[in-house]
């Protein structure tokens, strides 16, 4: 596989519960400046703060058109936009590359590989249609996946896969919002 392209862009989305004011995505894009970065609202949060996520195709369509708006915005190929996100986002992000939305490389904070005490029931179908660069960000107590079982699902995926653990943190990260931004920042440098 050949290099990969520098990332021009980097679309970033919120977890279920999340918005896209969230403290953990401001302090990504503070970091990654000047990189061009959008920080997206899922449809559903727009209408209110009680409201469910809706089901993975409208929240992939949204993704499919907010990426295509920036890279018009930001005037970049496809290509060279990167997408992530916490959680949901990221998992939503990393279904929609793998059904073929173009991008750069993925960024999946806090993946949700199963639902918490249910470590049979996987969310990884999608990954062996992953060829682009991903990097996991995961606490070592996250009930969604420890990182040992999501270096193990991972290890599916055709493209170069990077994982970092964040030691004695759960789903939340919280406290970690700063070190997550800087291996983020120096991941997307390494590209």
């Amino acid at each position: 596989m050949g290099r990969a392209r520098p990332v021009g862009a980097l679309l970033l989305t919120h977890g279920a519960g999340g918005h896209r004011d969230q403290p953990a995505l401001v302090a990504i894009e503070d970091e990654l400046a000047p990189l061009p970065v959008r920080r997206m609202n899922f449809p559903y949060r727009d209408l209110g703060p009680k409201r469910p996520p809706d089901r993975a195709p409208k929240l992939i369509a949204s993704i499919r058109e907010q990426a295509a708006d920036l890279c018009a915005e930001r005037h970049i190929r496809p290509g060279r936009l990167a997408l992530g996100g916490r959680s949901m986002g990221g998992r939503m992000c990393s279904m929609a590359v793998a059904d073929g939305l173009p991008a750069a490389a993925l960024i999946l904070i806090a993946y949700p590989l199963h639902p918490p005490g249910k470590p049979d029931t996987l969310r990884i179908e999608h990954l062996p249609q992953l060829e682009v660069p991903c990097l996991f960000v995961s606490g070592t107590r996250d009930p969604f996946g420890t990182p040992d079982e999501l270096e193990a699902a991972t290890a599916v995926i055709p493209g170069p896969v990077t994982h970092h653990r964040v030691e004695g943190k759960g789903h939340d990260l919280k406290g970690s919002d700063q070190a997550v931004a800087a291996v983020i920042h120096e991941w997307i440098r390494s590209l």
